[in-house]
């Protein structure tokens, strides 16, 4: 079923209630597939399309509105399969002109036979004429792909954003102020860690792109619209942006024999002051996609492994190879970890932290066997300086 967004454009997408994993990203609320049919007086185009498994619903909801056929345009704001999968058929039956930016012919090549596609390239600044209803285009290089762009309609004031402000969310409902706002804003804060936290130096000249641009309504590929909350979306992004960090420590880790979970209660406990929120996570148990989440706004961050067969646990080194890709930023904090013979799992660790220019708080804090009491009082202390790092927090990144 469609939905009307505002006069002339209405969401023809598809819901996926049951998808749970998003290409390693944990997706427990499901998501959805947003296309948008945009109809002037004299042209009608359909704003990206959906994930290959979705075609039918894509096409019934489109016939709800009009006949497929007479589709004149389909712009694709980004190649990914979840926005291009049924772009094939689409323009198979509709003999649609597709609409994309250079880079975007090249990953649609990248995946499908382009070779006989009816393309229409355009660059920012570039426009569509639909008759009373136009479409402009911004080319967002990096959000999170070369080819990233983004489509606005002057008239109606809507910005068809793509990647940037979605949520794997699934709902009835189309709008922010129809849903949990709560829960809407986790949805977005762990997409923006999990998908772009990599990208926020594109993303702040994206903005800066768009910030001239009379915004009524955003509508992003995944999750719902934004039109009551649309400040509240955009400063959260200018905060994530620039990695501003809350007093907030994390302790996360994985153990073998207990020796390392020791170490990290103590740290934690040693963090729990007045002022700081302080969590701990067993890898074995938390999913990355919620550590990533965490780690977006944490200030001061510990890390622990024992040593197993001479380098770090695998779970661990899972987790921290993510977020090694992700690329927080503006982080503060330390290795810890136990050993038998040698403390290679924590040094390795360690790595891992400077790789990602952590500001290294202390050396890698061991303990050969189980800790005992001098270790675990290094540890309280240890994790009184994660706090007192966490304290000074609320400046963004350094």
């Amino acid at each position: 079923m469609h939905a009307r967004l505002a006069e002339g454009i209405n969401w023809v997408g598809a819901i996926d209630w049951n998808i749970r994993d998003f290409h390693g990203y944990i997706t427990g609320r499901g998501s959805t597939y947003n296309a948008y049919l945009a109809q002037g007086q004299e042209k009608t185009a359909l704003i990206d399309t959906v994930k290959r498994t979705f075609l039918d619903t894509l096409v019934a909801n489109v016939s709800e509105l009009v006949e497929p056929e007479t589709i004149d345009y389909i712009i694709a704001n980004h190649g990914e399969p979840d926005h291009s999968g049924s772009l094939p058929r689409m323009l198979e039956t509709t003999g649609a002109t597709l609409v994309t930016n250079e880079k975007g012919v090249s990953s649609l090549g990248g995946y499908y036979d382009t070779s006989g596609w009816p393309i229409e390239v355009v660059k920012t600044g570039d426009s569509l004429d639909l008759g009373g209803r136009s479409l402009s285009f911004v080319q967002v290089p990096m959000v999170h792909w070369p080819d990233s762009m983004v489509t606005y309609c002057p008239e109606e004031r809507v910005l068809f954003s793509n990647d940037a402000f979605g949520q794997h969310f699934a709902s009835s409902q189309r709008f922010d102020d129809q849903n949990d706002l709560a829960v809407i804003m986790q949805e977005a804060k762990t997409y923006y860690a999990n998908i772009v936290m990599l990208y926020g130096r594109p993303i702040a000249k994206a903005l800066e792109s768009v910030a001239g641009l009379d915004i009524g309504m955003i509508a992003p590929a995944h999750g719902v619209a934004w039109r009551s909350h649309i400040s509240t979306i955009l400063d959260a992004y200018k905060a994530w942006i620039v990695c501003q960090a809350r007093p907030k420590v994390l302790v996360i880790y994985e153990s073998m024999w207990h020796s390392t979970d020791l170490m990290a209660h103590e740290i934690a406990r040693g963090a729990a002051r007045e002022g700081v929120e302080v969590k701990l996570f067993d890898v074995s148990r938390t999913d990355r996609t919620v550590l990533a989440t965490e780690v977006l706004d944490a200030a001061a961050i510990a890390f622990g492994s024992p040593t197993l067969n001479m380098t770090l646990m695998p779970e661990i080194a899972g987790v921290l190879t993510y977020l090694k890709g992700l690329a927080p930023k503006g982080k503060a904090g330390f290795a810890f970890g136990s050993y038998g013979w040698a403390p290679s799992g924590p040094r390795a660790v360690a790595e891992y932290l400077e790789a990602m220019d952590f500001e290294i708080l202390r050396e890698p804090l061991t303990a050969q066997w189980r800790p005992k009491a001098d270790v675990l009082e290094q540890c309280l202390a240890a994790g009184a300086m994660l706090a007192e790092r966490a304290q000074q927090a609320g400046s963004g990144c350094r």
